[in-house]
């Protein structure tokens, strides 16, 4: 762990800048989902308490370096306030006099929200003397925000190289829990990638295969899996173009001693609407009017039993069209196993991406994982082995 967490800081009387992702949705200037407003509380809360004076970063949307007034964070600071039970006070830039006018009159035990950082077009080209304005208006930076580490901004990763730098808890939580599961992970390590295409997945199918024991696609990915071993797969989602690079990470996985682990069964069906006539059949099977909607009951009995087998589980992206019943069957049934095996303490399970945690809670399973990310791009690049340059920051 080459990067500092807020144990080892002293923030005493100094002013903390804090880069957070509290980019929620809101609507008629109310935010519906406090989410990850929430999720910084924890940092917060421990900088208050060990004397020092935290001042918000943050962006909201994309206004492209312009001051889009839809945009403002203003709008935070009562949900703010609720979720952190503090007063909140906020500035109207994120730099620059009216930003070092609201520092100093930040009194022990409030919280400042600076304006949305990409108002400023250097925020997103990493601008260097844009970093240093906003390092002036602290003495300590504590990132916060996974979700925006892959991306090399001035405020997820200019300010880093200029002021006393460390890992807030949300942060920290999210390192650990990664680091625990591809890092130095406890084996037999599987890895679930599902989702609709192996085109937008090359990057992250290749390191697995080279660091997990077993790899078990789904989705229409599978689809085009199926077809590299020349499979007919009817009128399925399937990448037809991909086909050589599916067999090319399959030699890959061989080499490597990776297990791939494809549907021995899926379910059919014409026609894609909640509760359409289906049928499974074997995986070669597949009428050619018909198209595979989900994995069937051996191949998720399969899946089980490699879960059973392991130690460490990373998740990414549903095993079918978890969206529409019935064709949640196969990720309902997967999620509540990974869940009933990290309840009993015979796993440890990672999961992270938008569709992923949206079928893991729609399952009713993702309270029962040890770790679940909601970083999404940040997530997905770690996967694939990509130096995030957020967290690369920190630990210079």
């Amino acid at each position: 762990m080459a990067w500092k967490t807020l144990d080892e800081m002293d923030l005493a009387g100094k002013v903390v800048l804090v880069r957070v992702d509290i980019n929620v949705p809101v609507e008629n200037g109310v935010v519906t989902d406090a989410t990850r407003i929430e999720k910084i509380v924890p940092t917060i809360r421990d900088i208050l308490k060990k004397g020092g004076k935290p001042v918000l970063l943050a962006h909201f949307g994309r206004p492209k370096g312009k001051v889009v007034p839809e945009m403002s964070l203003q709008p935070l600071v009562p949900a703010l306030e609720a979720a952190l039970g503090v007063p909140v006070a906020f500035a109207a830039d994120c730099i620059g006099a009216p930003a070092k006018k609201a520092v100093a009159a930040l009194a022990e035990g409030q919280v400042l929200l600076l304006e949305n950082t990409r108002f400023h077009t250097g925020e997103e080209k990493n601008d260097a003397e844009l970093a240093a304005a906003m390092a002036a208006l602290g003495e300590v930076y504590v990132n916060d925000a996974f979700s925006a580490a892959h991306r090399a901004h001035s405020s997820t990763e200019g300010v880093a190289h200029i002021l006393p730098s460390a890992a807030g808890r949300l942060m920290e939580a999210e390192l650990k829990a990664l680091e625990a599961a591809l890092g130095n992970p406890m084996r037999p390590v599987t890895a679930v990638v599902g989702g609709a295409k192996v085109s937008t997945k090359l990057d992250l199918l290749g390191n697995l295969v080279a660091k997990v024991d077993h790899l078990v696609i789904g989705g229409g990915m599978a689809n085009t899996f199926l077809v590299a071993q020349g499979i007919n797969v009817g009128k399925s989602l399937a990448e037809h173009d991909m086909a050589d690079t599916a067999r090319e990470i399959l030699e890959k996985a061989r080499n490597a001693g990776c297990m791939i682990h494809l549907p021995v069964d899926v379910v059919v069906a014409r026609e894609f609407k909640a509760g359409a006539e289906n049928e499974v059949v074997a995986a070669d099977a597949c009428p050619a009017d018909a198209m595979i909607l989900d994995a069937g009951p051996q191949a998720v009995a399969e899946i089980c039993k490699v879960f059973e087998a392991s130690k460490t589980l990373i998740w990414n992206g549903p095993l079918g069209a978890f969206e529409i019943a019935p064709f949640d069957t196969a990720t309902n049934a997967a999620a509540a196993k990974a869940a009933e095996l990290t309840r009993a303490g015979a796993l440890i399970s990672v999961a992270g991406g938008g569709d992923t945690v949206a079928a893991l809670n729609k399952a009713g399973a993702a309270a029962d994982f040890s770790y679940i990310s909601t970083a999404g791009g940040a997530f997905l690049e770690w996967m694939e082995g990509k130096e995030l340059p957020g967290v690369a920051a920190l630990t210079q």
